[in-house]
């Protein structure tokens, strides 16, 4: 546990850290995202993106994830989509940086140097990252970023 700002507050709240792409984590962030349902813009883009996300700490080292943003709102969740438009092979510590952390330039690295295999319309994938999948300038969205940031260890 840490404390961290509680926004809006000026308070300071004791927060618990879940390892990124662990059950407890989802859990907790599928609850945040439940908080903001309607607070925050759509996403202008319809994108479905199978990940394998290797090297991961825990488990069996390899999660099977998606992302998909067909219902306007950004969902990550473990598992693939059947005919997605895009599949990403990445290392958790990349998937961290640009799922967590916005660091696009990591993932354009990472991308660079054969780090990340991309399967499919890379056109989808980079309009996606173009748009970003929260608008980070609507004050809902940048807490909502924030809170999730604050969650992952």
């Amino acid at each position: 546990m840490f404390s961290a700002a509680v926004p809006g507050s000026g308070y300071l709240a004791a927060v618990t850290r879940f390892l990124f792409l662990s059950d407890e984590w989802l859990e907790e962030t599928r609850r945040i995202r439940a908080e903001y349902a309607g607070a925050i813009p759509e996403v202008p883009l319809s994108v479905r993106m199978n990940q394998v996300v290797q090297e991961v700490p825990f488990g069996s080292g390899v999660i099977h994830a998606h992302v998909d943003t067909s219902s306007g709102r950004p969902m990550l969740e473990i598992g693939h989509l059947e005919q997605p438009d895009v599949t990403v092979t990445l290392s958790y510590e990349t998937a961290r940086a640009l799922i967590v952390d916005g660091d696009a330039q990591t993932a354009m690295a990472a991308f660079l140097s054969g780090k990340i295999r991309i399967d499919g319309d890379i056109t989808k994938m980079m309009a996606l990252q173009s748009a970003g999948s929260v608008n980070p300038s609507d004050p809902a969205a940048a807490e909502l970023v924030q809170r999730i940031r604050a969650v992952t260890s």
